[in-house]
């Protein structure tokens, strides 16, 4: 059984999401500040996390930032309705995805079950391809794990797709709104800002130097590609 936990200050949003959730299976903790959620993370096994940004105490972008020293689980953010500078601040933190409030439960569950289903694959499940090579970065699909000129890097599940994505294509112009709809399995709304802050972790771990980048290049007012690793 998959193990979430809610961390929300405010109580009706962490048992609302406990119903949602414990009716498709799954166990469901709840906390109510960052210093609570690092703490239950030390001692639990868990496999995603849903977290508020704005909370007394230790918020949610510090408490991600400590989370993501040690553990490389989703954490989708729950963000207030229109604060577009909580959703980037979120991604810029290392989540892999955020829900806006009030939400959707059937958009919370199926973006809970996207996110499991990309951390799960990368625990050991049979992966439909093998080892990928682009230039010196080298993707492992059976193994999860990517190489840098030999060198390994950690990449979180929703940066190993959307670089899987884009080395199994050499070449080709994504869309960020392609991007999402491929990696994420859902509607591209928003991708724009979602896609640029996970390109540029990629391409802070995956290049020498990310503002000349030799793999991972941008194609303005199109989208991104990924090449052999000549000059940007």
């Amino acid at each position: 059984m998959h193990r979430i936990l809610v961390c929300d200050d405010d109580r009706d949003i962490v048992s609302a999401v406990k119903i949602y959730l414990s009716a498709e299976g799954y166990e469901v903790i709840g906390c109510a500040d960052g210093k609570e959620a690092l703490d239950i993370l030390s001692k639990r096994d868990l496999h995603l996390v849903l977290m508020d940004i704005m909370m007394p105490g230790m918020d949610g972008i510090n408490a991600l930032a400590e989370i993501r020293k040690s553990h490389n689980i989703p954490v989708i953010f729950l963000t207030a309705k229109g604060e577009d500078g909580d959703k980037v601040s979120g991604l810029n933190a290392g989540a892999d995805d955020y829900v806006t409030k009030p939400f959707n439960p059937v958009e919370l569950t199926a973006r809970v079950k996207a996110q499991l289903r990309r951390y799960m694959s990368l625990g050991g499940a049979k992966p439909s391809s093998g080892v990928i090579t682009t230039g010196g970065i080298v993707l492992n699909d059976f193994s999860k794990t990517v190489t840098v000129d030999g060198e390994p890097v950690t990449l979180t599940p929703t940066e190993f797709d959307i670089l899987k994505l884009l080395m199994k294509n050499p070449g080709v112009v994504f869309s960020s709104s392609k991007i999402y709809s491929e990696v994420w399995n859902d509607k591209p709304i928003g991708a724009e800002n979602t896609i640029a802050v996970h390109i540029r972790h990629i391409r802070e771990k995956v290049e020498i130097n990310p503002a000349e980048p030799r793999y991972l290049k941008v194609v303005w007012g199109q989208g991104y590609k990924i090449e052999g690793g000549g000059k940007a």
